[in-house]
C-alpha cells in the first residue's frame, strides 16, 4: 500500500512561539498547529478512518481532530512543513498492519543449554547449605 498524503485536508493555525528566534519571537507568529479531521476526510476510506481513530485515539481531540504542533524552527514555513510531515507520518504509521507472529519451538541445543544452566544454579544453591559435621 502506498503512502497517503493528507496535506490538502490539514487546517493550519498560527500563534506566537516560545522557541528560538530572539526578538523575532515577540513579533512574529512562528508556531504552527495542524488540525486534521479524520471523520470528514475524503482521502481515507471508511476502514482506514476506523483504523486511524482506533490507533491514534490518545492524540485525537474531543471534536475528532488530530492535533499536531510545531515550534522547533524559526520560520512559520519550516514549522508548517514539520507539521505536515508529522501528521503524514502518524497517519501512515497507524495504517501499517502488524505482521502476525509465527510461533516457534526452542531448538534442541537451547533446551540442553537451559537444563545445564539449571543444574549449575542448583549446585551453587546446594553449596550454600550448612555443612553437617556430625554424620552418624
Amino acid at each position: 500500500m502506498g503512502k497517503i498524503d493528507i496535506q490538502k485536508e490539514i487546517i493550519f493555525k498560527t500563534a506566537r512561539s516560545s522557541g528560538k528566534g530572539g526578538q523575532n519571537v515577540n513579533k512574529v507568529e512562528t508556531m504552527v498547529e495542524g488540525y486534521f479531521h479524520i471523520a470528514d476526510s475524503k482521502i481515507l476510506s471508511e476502514t482506514q478512518r476506523e483504523t486511524v481513530l482506533q490507533k491514534l485515539n490518545n492524540r485525537i481531540t474531543a471534536e475528532g481532530y488530530l492535533l499536531v504542533k510545531s515550534q522547533a524552527a524559526r520560520t512559520q514555513l519550516s514549522n508548517k512543513q514539520l507539521v505536515i510531515k508529522k501528521i503524514n507520518e502518524l497517519i501512515n504509521q497507524s495504517l501499517i498492519k502488524p505482521r502476525k507472529r509465527i510461533a516457534s519451538t526452542p531448538s534442541k541445543a537451547s533446551k540442553e543449554k537451559r537444563i545445564e544452566q539449571k543444574k549449575l544454579k542448583s549446585q551453587v544453591k546446594d553449596r550454600r547449605k550448612k555443612v553437617n559435621i556430625h554424620t552418624d
